[in-house]
């Protein structure tokens, strides 16, 4: 097996065709997607490298790696002929050895992929639940009950320093999401489904014209045509936790992609995070898959 080295990056609308092929070809076979926004998002960037995996002429898988993290997956049509270990293996090379510090996302925790990882010696180390239910006219009419003292107000270009500072503070230690900054908002404000009116703001009520602070967000992401809406992120400033402004956040989400015309709404969460694990169950949401980040500590 060998890569492709002639243009392995987005740019280039053949390369970029083929590996969209063998990705799809992968959510048609496993019903989910082998990679999540941030890889793509960091591939199409340059952060990170996206990469063919090719044999003769035939792209057999695809992956995404640098900065220490390995995203990779191996075409439905060619599992189970040692493509996926060949592949690890001169990953590893580009990637600072075999004793260098690395992440690698296996999405569905499919049994090939944890045999895989125990081969070459990574452990989990973080689980994401995927929970999603169905949306009903029930959640259009639904009237959040607000904090006193709070309303809520869509997303202005002029928020974008608070809301960063905010969603950092609250996901302080998360790996991903805690790390964003204003330039990683202006990607996502740049993608096609990108919609203000879908970044719901609470806000304290102000005294005066100047707005209130913001104490909380629901973002919420629609793909253009899409049926299936997603709770992007939630987050409560800590000054507000206890107040019911998580579930006044889901209930005002859930009627906005009911009304967009969403007839299923999904989203992702931390396993350990018991808390919003709890808030999402009681609001019907359901399992419908597992992620699992896999570690190998530096030898």
């Amino acid at each position: 097996m060998s890569f492709t080295l002639s243009a392995p990056d987005f740019s280039d609308v053949a390369f970029a065709a083929r590996f969209r092929e063998v990705a799809d070809a992968s959510t048609h076979t496993d019903g989910y997607r082998p990679f999540n926004e941030q890889a793509l998002l960091d591939a199409a960037s340059g952060r990170r490298r996206p990469q063919l995996l090719l044999e003769g002429e035939d792209a057999v898988g695809a992956a995404i790696f640098g900065r220490g993290e390995i995203d990779l997956v191996v075409h439905p049509r060619y599992r189970r002929r040692g493509h996926g270990t060949a592949a690890l293996r001169r990953l590893f090379e580009d990637e600072g050895g075999m004793s260098g510090d690395l992440r690698a996302w296996a999405h569905g925790d499919l049994p090939g992929a944890r045999a895989l990882a125990d081969r070459f010696g990574f452990s989990a180390d973080r689980t994401l639940l995927q929970l999603e239910r169905p949306l009903t006219a029930s959640d259009a009419a639904a009237t959040p009950a607000l904090p006193d003292g709070v309303e809520l107000a869509p997303f202005r270009a002029a928020d974008a320093a608070d809301w960063v500072r905010l969603n950092a503070l609250v996901f302080a230690t998360h790996p991903e999401q805690g790390t964003l900054t204003e330039a990683d908002l202006a990607d996502r404000q740049a993608e096609p489904w990108f919609d203000a009116g879908d970044l719901l703001l609470a806000r304290e009520t102000a005294a005066d014209t100047a707005p209130g602070r913001i104490v909380g967000y629901n973002w919420l992401k629609v793909e253009p045509g899409a049926r299936l809406g997603e709770i992007y992120v939630l987050g409560v400033h800590p000054d507000a936790a206890g107040l019911g402004l998580g579930r006044a956040l889901m209930l005002a989400g859930l009627a906005r992609l009911r009304e967009r015309g969403c007839t299923t709404v999904e989203l992702y969460v931390e396993a350990e995070s018991t808390t919003p694990v709890r808030l999402y169950r009681s609001l019907g949401f359901e399992d419908r898959t597992v992620d699992v980040q896999y570690h190998r500590w530096p030898r």
